[in-house]
């Protein structure tokens, strides 16, 4: 790494740091309802709510009840936005006039936003008109997001009660969120997008003359407003194509920076919101170190591999050795502006968080780099991840860690003062498998069909990783694509719906419950066998539940793709 890039790095990670306490506390009195700077101004808007609605904010769910809400709440919200994406022809704000999109891709679509995914199987300037943009999508990205947040909420409610039957009310905690934490926080970033440069408007594209002389049209609309949240939330996705690579999205150095921060920023504060909540700040900071040291190593490989380059395009008056570095390092699909340093760091952010927006192509990156991105998602996206999903992903590999660790000492194992039990490890297994499951199952389908592989822009293991790459990311909930691969077809398009379906719900039904059987458990004192889970043997011990669980079982699907990719580039099989 240059020495620019590891100044970067450091300044990036110390800013996470430094934001996740302020933010956590603010975000725990939102949820326990205590009053905060923001009260008088939103608490009457949220009394308002309740009242409207028929919301008594007093009475709390069991953890049936509260996921019933959640799983209705969501398909309602499905079905609005495949019916707007489906007659967007006939509604306004449309001066491009796009027509509807087809069932396949309004299905994909819609199960894309409705999941805090954003895959994008389409162009977003060249398909979805304006009202879709913010009426259909921005208003997912807010409500997603807070979702996610609500079931990590009541989870934490299920680990820290004791002999309970609630874990909380969803329509408060959804309310909440977005309310208190995710409206303010986008309110002002947009603002601050705006003063950069990045568009907010309704005009008509523009048709203009480049310094070439061939005319180029320009996207125009209320690009700033849909940044904003998608980049808070864990969205991802993006108002134009190529995403933060567009200077009308992402114009300046300031907001390549902060647009990169808001990414993890919600999710470093949610893991010190859950330590304190759960009553042990320093298992919050334990969970917080290994996510950490997760994202340095990353950011450090994929680095490392892009600055290394292509030893098949070294410079022929330097070098010929093999194994040797591309001068200059690999720059393709990188932005200029940025350069590799920063196009790597954000290749990694985004596939830490459930985000998938870009600022490179990921594509275009060596094998071992773009394996970085790919390795990320496999984890279930539980290294900061998601809003909300990120942590609660993590809770189920913290239960497993502690199960694996009373199997060792031969004790029923504890968690925060609770038997983990046969229940709650069944509940974990569903989630840890049904991932695999889904993933392997699609790429496997689609990498020996002609449906499936007459898409892809590559040959061998690099068209194999283009399909891995877009239903791992549909599983994780990333929304981040290879880009190599055309996806807009009925195969694809269902296929990476049903992952996003699964990766999404199929982890939010086990978490409900845990959340739910370890409400109803009594506190149990902790005990000569009792492992604890605030030290760094416990760290140490959840990382590598992560590395053997969470990636062991996609190892020869990797193999296949970025790995073999990598020795055969490096024997000069590929150029």
């Amino acid at each position: 790494m240059t020495l620019s890039d590891t100044s970067f790095l450091i300044v990036y990670v110390a800013v996470l740091v430094a934001i996740a306490r302020p933010l956590g506390l603010f975000m725990m009195a939102v949820y326990e309802g205590r009053r905060t700077l923001l009260h008088p101004v939103i608490r009457p808007l949220e009394a308002g709510i309740y009242r409207v609605a028929g919301i008594d904010e007093r009475r709390e769910q069991g953890w049936r009840a509260y996921l019933f809400a959640l799983l209705g709440f969501n398909l309602a919200g499905f079905l609005l936005l495949y019916f707007i994406l489906r007659v967007q022809g006939s509604l306004p704000l449309n001066p491009e006039n796009l027509p509807g999109m087809k069932p396949s891709l309004a299905f994909n679509a819609a199960v894309s936003f409705t999941t805090n995914t954003n895959w994008q199987s389409y162009g977003g300037e060249t398909t979805a008109s304006y009202f879709s943009q913010m009426v259909g999508f921005t208003f997912q990205n807010f409500v997603s997001a807070a979702v996610g947040m609500a079931v990590l909420v009541a989870l934490i409610r299920g680990l820290s009660r004791h002999s309970a039957n609630t874990v909380g009310n969803f329509w408060v905690d959804l309310t909440r969120g977005t309310l208190y934490i995710l409206l303010p926080m986008s309110f002002i970033f947009a603002l601050f997008l705006v003063s950069q440069g990045v568009i907010q408007n309704f005009d008509s594209y523009r048709s203009v003359t480049t310094v070439e002389g061939a005319e180029q049209v320009l996207a125009m609309g209320p690009a700033a407003s849909q940044v904003a949240i998608k980049q808070l939330g864990t969205n991802g996705g993006g108002f134009f194509n190529a995403n933060s690579a567009v200077p009308f999205e992402n114009p300046t150095a300031w907001t390549n920076l902060l647009e990169m921060l808001a990414i993890l920023i919600i999710p470093a504060g949610l893991v010190y919101m859950y330590g304190k909540m759960v009553g042990s700040t320093r298992h919050g900071w334990i969970v917080f170190g290994v996510m950490t040291t997760w994202l340095v190593i990353m950011a450090v490989v994929v680095n490392v591999a892009e600055q290394s380059g292509n030893s098949n395009l070294a410079d022929a008056g330097v070098t010929q050795n093999a194994g040797d570095g591309q001068p200059g390092g690999n720059m393709e699909g990188k932005e200029v502006r940025f350069g590799i340093g920063q196009s790597t760091l954000w290749a990694n952010a985004t596939t830490l968080a459930s985000n998938g927006s870009v600022n490179s192509m990921h594509d275009s990156y060596t094998p071992l780099g773009g394996l970085v991105p790919m390795v990320n998602m496999l984890t279930s996206e539980v290294i900061f991840g998601g809003v909300g999903s990120g942590m609660y992903g993590m809770v189920i590999y913290i239960i497993l860690a502690v199960f694996i660790a009373g199997l060792m000492v031969g004790r029923t194992p504890e968690y925060l003062g609770k038997k983990i039990e046969a229940r709650e490890m069944k509940a974990v297994m569903l989630g840890v498998l049904a991932f695999s499951l889904v993933l392997l199952t699609w790429t496997a389908v689609g990498a020996v069909n002609s449906f499936g592989t007459d898409t892809t822009n590559n040959l061998g293991p690099h068209g194999f990783s283009e399909i891995f790459y877009a239903f791992t990311s549909g599983a994780a909930n990333n929304g981040s694509a290879f880009a190599g691969l055309g996806v807009n077809g009925t195969f694809y398009n269902v296929g990476i719906g049903v992952c996003m379906l699964v990766g999404r719900f199929l982890f939010i039904v086990p978490v409900m419950v845990i959340a739910g059987s370890m409400a109803a458990k009594k506190r149990v004192a902790p005990g000569p066998g009792t492992f604890p889970t605030d030290g760094l043997v416990f760290g140490g011990l959840l990382f590598g539940v992560i590395v053997i669980v969470g990636l062991l079982t996609f190892f020869p699907a990797i193999s296949l793709g970025p790995v073999v990719e990598h020795f055969m580039l490096r024997d000069g099989l590929l150029s």
